[in-house]
């Protein structure tokens, strides 16, 4: 009986409790896991929101008139703008096709749109 009582005795003398200042011991453990997210931050996500912000404003400047580069690889010319949407491309003489404007990967460059009342000249 002595036997069980000095083994758990001593199964209980190592177990030991947690030691006293342990808030800076939290602080030691969790300050890499804060300086990988902040170094993640700063070299993946800001700059993927800073493309992604410019990509918005390049699709929502696209008008008449500019050469842009579809997601296919498809380069033509905005013949008209449908809606916020979509863009009708004109890729050869007469033949226009008609893209999202999420699609256009590029504006190569930059057309000046022709008026309502003008027609464009061949």
């Amino acid at each position: 009986m002595d036997e069980i009582f000095s083994i758990k005795s001593a199964l209980a003398q190592t177990a030991g409790g947690a030691p006293a200042g342990g808030g800076a011991d939290i602080l030691i453990q969790i300050a890499p896991l804060v300086l990988i997210f902040v170094v993640f931050y700063f070299l993946m996500i800001r700059p993927q929101q800073k493309r992604m912000k410019e990509h918005r404003a390049l699709l929502e400047a696209t008008r008449r008139g500019d050469i842009v580069v579809a997601a296919g690889g498809i380069i033509g010319k905005v013949a008209k703008v449908v809606d916020a949407n979509e863009v009708v491309l004109e890729v050869a003489e007469g033949v226009r096709i008609r893209v999202l404007k999420s699609a256009i990967t590029e504006v190569r460059t930059k057309g000046q749109p022709v008026g309502d009342d003008e027609k464009p000249a061949k």
